[in-house]
């Protein structure tokens, strides 16, 4: 926390990219059951890519934009029989809140007006780990276009963030990955 300090009110996008693989429901969430001294309840992992959006700030058209972009990508989760992700109800497609301040959760710790979570799941039959790889640059990408398009109204703070696109896609472009392309055959 006293790294972000001193630029953390400043933050224009906050985006916390988050994986779910098939060990969360086989060790993880056994393990963690086990240490609160809880009896383990399988869950289901939502198959495809969804995002948690600040239920205290909503932001649904920026959620919408990067859905958008990764649904070029990767398929994008539907609503399980209760119409729910993970427990929450799902407002848009591919898309929860929580608040996430009050739960501590990471894309609560700055005040962004742009912010999510992410997650994806790269051991899907649907999906491979790359397409996976690729969905999380396509929201990053989608997620900053999306907020200096609202630049001209008033969403940048003084002495805010100065972003360089064009370096970032030439760096994005070097990795092999890019979220503008069609979707990567499985």
């Amino acid at each position: 926390m006293r790294l972000i300090e001193p630029f953390r009110d400043r933050v224009l996008v906050h985006i916390d990219l988050h994986e779910t693989t098939d060990t969360d429901e086989s060790e993880f969430r056994p393990a963690l059951a086990a240490r609160d001294g809880k009896d383990s309840e399988r869950g289901e992992i939502p198959d495809g890519f969804y995002l948690v959006d600040d239920g205290e700030h909503p932001q649904p058209a920026f959620q919408q934009a990067v859905i958008a972009a990764v649904a070029k990508i990767t398929h994008i989760a539907p609503a399980d029989r209760q119409g729910e992700i993970i427990g929450s109800p799902m407002v848009a497609p591919g898309v929860i809140t929580y608040p996430l301040t009050p739960l501590g959760l990471c894309a609560g710790v700055t005040p962004a007006p742009y912010k999510t979570t992410t997650e994806v799941y790269p051991d899907s039959p649907r999906a491979t780990p790359a397409q996976c790889n690729a969905a999380q640059v396509a929201a990053v990408c989608a997620a900053i276009d999306y907020a200096l398009a609202g630049a001209g109204n008033g969403m940048l703070r003084p002495g805010g963030p100065h972003l360089s696109i064009g370096t970032d896609r030439q760096r994005l472009a070097r990795t092999g990955l890019n979220p503008r392309s069609p979707r990567i055959p499985s």
